[in-house]
């Protein structure tokens, strides 16, 4: 069943000595283009990296090196209006992506697009891993694709034949996540203690990298300092100013 399937992710960071053929990632990213897409405006790209040269720089610059190296296929997600610009000059007319609620739509567009890949490479049974390390250096990567205006690494995935079973992390309790016609934050004083201790005994009993800590106490560590400070500069430069 799809819900089974759903429930079963766990991320794949060791691969199989096994690559993707490029039907392969035709057939899996056509499945991607299938996701709900705001206006329909199908704001997203993806570069299927498959010149060893560029693996091995994508692994220097986003600090994923055994993922991007071993992975059967490397895909760099990316907003995208680029196209859209072309289209609207193939009518006569010039569009204007610069405003925040156009660098949403193309951020959810490509988010939801992604999340169909990586379900329809789950079925067929490989594993998969998003890279936010793209992240990382988004100029430099930038200029190894030769995107153009228009055109932001938002993040990657790597797919491919697992070398490894990772279990599947438990999430938030689902009444963490529903809240009934209004919101209430008041709940979490008493799920997120319970939840904590969930994942303590999940991180200190787990397969491997056993470590003694909780959910919150992550987050808090997490989230405590400011990161990548310099995506705002990089997006304004590639062409979203966020009005």
């Amino acid at each position: 069943m799809v819900i089974e399937l759903l429930k079963s992710h766990a991320s794949v960071r060791k691969y199989k000595d096994i690559p993707l053929t490029k039907d392969d990632v035709k057939e899996i990213v056509s499945a991607g283009q299938h996701a709900a897409s705001s206006h329909f405006v199908q704001a997203y790209s993806v570069i299927h990296v498959t010149d060893m040269g560029k693996r091995e720089q994508l692994a220097e610059l986003s600090k994923n090196k055994s993922q991007m190296l071993s992975a059967g296929a490397v895909l760099i997600f990316c907003a995208d209006y680029c196209r859209l610009a072309k289209a609207a000059e193939l009518n006569g007319k010039e569009i204007d992506f610069s405003y925040v609620e156009n660098l949403l739509v193309g951020s959810i567009d490509v988010a939801l697009f992604a999340q169909n890949v990586a379900i329809a490479a789950e079925s067929k049974g490989y594993g998969i891993c998003y890279i936010g390390g793209i992240r990382n250096a988004p100029e430099e990567i930038s200029e190894l694709l030769n995107l153009p205006n228009g055109v932001a690494p938002m993040f990657a995935m790597s797919i491919g034949v697992p070398d490894e079973a990772n279990e599947v992390k438990p999430r938030l309790p689902v009444e963490a996540i529903i809240h009934e016609n209004n919101y209430n934050a008041e709940k979490y004083n008493d799920i997120l203690p319970s939840y904590d201790q969930t994942m303590h005994d999940y991180y200190l009993n787990r397969g491997s990298n056993q470590k003694d800590t909780a959910w919150s106490e992550q987050m808090a560590d997490f989230l405590s300092a400011p990161k990548r400070t310099y995506m705002k500069e990089f997006l304004e430069k590639k062409g979203f100013s966020l009005k």
